[in-house]
């Protein structure tokens, strides 16, 4: 039976044309870029403090995930947990029971960094100077103590005279206290998580506040390098218009990869993993990886800058 004439033809359904499809096609283009990626280290050091006061931003998950994107391309990465609940500690699968040396004991103690560092499970090139419960005391009992502000950069230091490491990477409490300027003090470089949610600026100025204090008072080549807009999606109106905003402000410091919102991400920590062990085929995988190789490629290129 003929079709009547004034019937129109439907084009048929196709699941290469779906959203899903396109999302593991993007993917799937991205996990080949990463494989093909050739990254060289000029063995300088990059110390990289990151701080955000505000909670729940991803700070900790960025750190471990960061360090462990870049151990996976050749790194050596130091990370020194400097939040007394010891999250990156535990997310980098390391030991950090009340009896385990620690931070701690580099801060008030005066003993070695070295002394206090362990290898990760994850990877050899992946170092950690874990966290214990005793750092929760270390704020009040600072502030007695001689030099209490350069205590974590003299270690530091006299570690990286006698050991290589290409980053390290120090992970702060949320707050400003003693622990966050000994981070502050130690590096040269703060890199800010900004979670793409409402508030997302709220604090930020006190932060950047404090960075000011601390170049002027303490440490001059203290900078704000990086900025990581995590938990990000893009289905949302409202994420866009954050990374819009932080993008308007920080047009230099902000990175093009923006880490999204991921249930693999969130899982990881319970495993004593990171999300590149965990799964490293994973959205939020691969998108800490790539945050990891635009790091490199920054610092490389402002390198060459400044050599100018």
């Amino acid at each position: 039976m003929p079709e009547p004439e004034n019937a129109t033809a439907s084009a048929p359904f196709s699941l290469d044309d779906s959203p899903i499809a396109r999302e593991l096609a993007d993917l799937a283009t991205r996990r080949k870029a990463l494989a093909e990626v050739h990254v060289e280290f000029d063995g300088s050091t990059r110390v990289i403090t990151v701080s955000n006061q505000k909670g729940g931003v991803g700070k900790t998950t960025t750190t471990v995930n960061l360090a462990a994107g870049l151990a996976s391309v050749g790194a050596r990465v130091l990370v020194i947990d400097l939040d007394p609940q010891g999250n990156a500690s535990t997310a980098l699968g390391v030991p950090h029971s009340a009896d385990v040396p620690s931070v701690y004991d580099v801060l008030i103690e005066e003993e070695p960094l070295a002394d206090v560092i362990q290898v990760s499970p994850e990877s050899p090139n992946l170092l950690c100077a874990p966290s214990t419960i005793h750092l929760a005391g270390a704020e009040i009992e600072l502030v007695s103590r001689v030099a209490r502000e350069h205590r974590l950069r003299t270690s530091l230091e006299t570690y990286l005279a006698e050991n290589h490491v290409d980053f390290v990477f120090i992970d702060c409490p949320p707050s400003l206290g003693l622990l966050t300027i000994n981070a502050f003090t130690a590096a040269d470089e703060v890199l800010i998580p900004i979670q793409c949610e409402y508030y997302a600026l709220e604090g930020l100025s006190q932060l950047l506040g404090s960075v000011s204090m601390i170049q002027k008072h303490l440490n001059t080549k203290l900078h704000l390098s990086t900025i990581l807009l995590t938990m990000y999606d893009g289905r949302t109106r409202l994420a866009q218009q954050v990374a819009d905003e932080v993008r308007t402000h920080f047009p230099e410091q902000v990175l093009t990869t923006v880490i999204p919102r991921s249930v693999r991400i969130s899982e990881a920590p319970s495993f004593g993993q990171t999300v590149i062990a965990y799964d490293g085929q994973s959205t939020g995988a691969v998108a800490y990886r790539e945050a990891a190789v635009e790091i490199v490629a920054r610092g490389q290129q402002q390198s060459t800058e400044g050599a100018r």
